[in-house]
């Protein structure tokens, strides 16, 4: 069957539902944005559509945000990108992956390649934009596809809060230095936003609404 080579943006709800997991493909390839759940569902997935996974990008260290990175990742011989500052959270993720029925990570697991801002070519023809968020870990990151008009946020900014402070790394002066600095790229209102748990929103709808959202 041939592939559409027309870029595609899906966010996921992989089992147990938690994360918002978000997929593009373009053609046969595939880049996964916070790989939460099994690595097997993940795998059943790209094979059953026939992509080939070329990389794996995490908004932060966070356990329900990359359970499934480090399998993955050594199965396909493909980078997985997490900002360094959130490596230390790799380990401490295990007793939240218990908590839902995940299996704890493999000690020996791939280490990560470090990311932090710049604009990125993440599949041919497809660009990103990644931006530095800490405040709810040290290596919070946001990620813009001004292609697709989409930014995602992790747990930084939720479309009626803010992420959480009080946990390793977290910083709720940097949280708020980092909401200010989403606030002032200036996007357009129409703007998509996929938030890292709970409703997706928009720009517009966080300046509205979202009463953190603010220079």
């Amino acid at each position: 069957m041939p592939q559409n080579n027309t870029p595609a943006f899906e966010v996921l709800h992989m089992p147990p539902e938690n994360t918002n997991s978000v997929l593009i493909t373009s053609g046969g390839d595939a880049v996964i944005f916070d790989a939460w759940g099994r690595a097997a569902d993940w795998d059943n997935l790209l094979s059953t559509r026939g992509l080939q996974l070329r990389a794996i990008y995490s908004t932060h260290g966070h356990g329900d945000h990359i359970s499934a990175a480090p399998e993955l990742a050594e199965k396909y011989n493909i980078p997985w990108y997490l900002n360094s500052e959130d490596n230390v959270l790799i380990s401490w993720s295990d007793n939240l992956l218990e908590y839902f029925g995940l299996p704890k990570l493999d000690g020996n697991y791939r280490a990560p390649t470090d990311i932090d801002s710049g604009d990125i070519e993440i599949l041919p023809g497809v660009n990103m934009v990644a931006i530095e968020t800490p405040g709810h870990s040290l290596g919070g990151m946001s990620y813009y596809f001004p292609d697709f008009g989409v930014l995602l946020t992790g747990d930084t900014i939720f479309r009626d809060g803010i992420g959480r402070y009080d946990l390793p790394g977290g910083d709720i002066n940097a949280l708020m230095q980092s909401i200010a600095k989403i606030y002032e790229m200036n996007l357009p209102d129409e703007t998509y936003v996929v938030h890292g748990h709970g409703l997706d929103s928009t720009i517009g709808i966080l300046k509205k609404e979202n009463p953190y959202f603010k220079e």
